[in-house]
């Protein structure tokens, strides 16, 4: 734990917020991607994000969902303060950096060449930088400047939508937002989480006109679906709120974590990991990552009593490989050979073969996982599904057609 990376994160809002908006295609910023990232390159112990966030304050649930401390800077003061937050950030840095000498490394999160003077002044200390910024937003002077860049937009769970999209297909098990036109709050960004919150919200607001129509007792809700071996177990749903209520059910219903299968979270962290150090990844090093990623993680979810054990059970279906690691019981854990693009077109086709020989792409990506956990689209240097959908397709593997009924591309084989 002594040899972790301590991480510091320092956000210019206005600058990825507008840059995505811009740049994107209209989608709203989500800081989720960095920090999952981030997680795999060490431990963050401090998270700040600089604006006038009268400006943003939709996003303002968004960043606390994910512990960051929104630092005030007030515009409107009768006086122009245009660049008051980007000094406000650089003070904070470097008084950081002579005050905490645990920190080893500066996470910048703008595309500003202006806080060039700040990475080399950084670096000049003896701390490592990493920048992160909208590719198309940010300045050519400022990646050279520091150690490491990380562009929003490659990062895994950004799904950037296609310029030459007319229809736009809905961006499901996602982590993009929807434009700025949209009415949603930025605390139901994420596309899948917004499904599924407003299913939740409707069953409850279903069940309470039940309850009113039969004058039955709350505890007479349905039983909750059967849930796959592999996947998170949640907590039993209350029962639905009172008759009075039900005008803020939807404000009520938590909002539900992504209904992701754990092996596919331990293949992207490990693909992350193997990606970002030089030598092997230890299951150790592992569960450290996925505890930073979720905090609430544990193997016994699962019905296992060790992460040896659960990492087994993964090696016996050939989601990961084990081999003898630097001391008894922390063993060595790789990912098996990927393949080419080839393979990965290959893969895309017996997917939608098995499917009757056609599929809705919104849902053909987690149908992809569940036969290869690690599959990313990014990692074959694709800027999203859609658009390695759309080279299969030109390699002659499948057929993408829009369908106006189903309001999304279907897929067939």
């Amino acid at each position: 734990m002594d040899l972790e990376e301590r991480l510091a994160v320092f956000i210019d809002y206005e600058n990825l917020a507008l840059g995505a908006r811009e740049h994107l295609g209209g989608m709203q910023f989500d800081f989720g991607p960095i920090a999952d990232a981030l997680a795999v390159r060490g431990r963050v112990v401090a998270r700040r994000a600089y604006a006038d966030w009268s400006y943003f304050d939709e996003d303002r649930r968004m960043l606390t969902r994910h512990q960051v401390e929104l630092i005030e800077m007030t515009q409107r003061m009768g006086a122009s303060r245009k660049n008051a937050a980007d000094i406000k950030m650089v003070v904070d840095a470097i008084e950081m950096a002579f005050e905490r000498d645990y920190i080893s490394t500066f996470v910048m999160c703008t595309g500003d060449s202006d806080f060039s003077p700040l990475v080399h002044k950084l670096r000049e200390l003896n701390k490592r930088v990493i920048g992160v910024g909208v590719e198309k937003s940010t300045s050519r002077l400022l990646p050279a400047a520091c150690d490491e860049f990380l562009f929003y937009d490659r990062l895994e769970g950004v799904e950037v939508p296609d310029e030459d999209q007319g229809a736009p297909a809905p961006k499901r098990g996602s982590r993009a937002r929807k434009a700025p036109a949209t009415t949603e709050r930025s605390g139901t960004q994420k596309a899948p989480s917004t499904s599924r919150r407003t299913k939740a919200a409707e069953a409850v607001a279903e069940a309470v006109a039940e309850a009113v129509a039969e004058t039955t007792a709350p505890e007479t809700a349905p039983e909750p679906e059967a849930r796959p071996a592999t996947r998170r177990r949640k907590k039993a749903e209350p029962a639905p709120a009172p008759v009075e209520a039900a005008p803020e059910a939807e404000a009520d219903v938590p909002e539900p974590e992504d209904d992701v299968p754990m092996e596919v979270r331990v293949a992207q962290t490990l693909a992350d990991l193997q990606s970002s150090t030089s030598g092997a990844v230890t299951a150790s090093a592992l569960k450290r990552t996925l505890l930073r990623k979720d905090p609430t993680f544990s193997e016994s979810d699962y019905g296992f009593r060790t992460f040896g054990e659960f990492l087994r059970f993964l090696a016996d279906r050939g989601f990961v490989e084990l081999a003898a690691g630097p001391s008894a019981g922390d063993p060595e854990v790789s990912l098996p050979e990927q393949g080419d693009t080839d393979a990965a077109f290959a893969l895309l086709r017996d997917v939608v073969q098995e499917a009757n020989g056609s599929a809705a792409l919104s849902g053909l990506k987690n149908a992809v996982r569940k036969r290869r956990p690690d599959f990313s689209e990014k990692a074959l240097g694709f800027r999203g599904f859609l658009q390695f959908a759309k080279a299969a397709e030109t390699a002659g593997t499948v057929s993408l057609a829009w369908d106006d009924d189903a309001d999304d591309y279907l897929v067939t084989a």
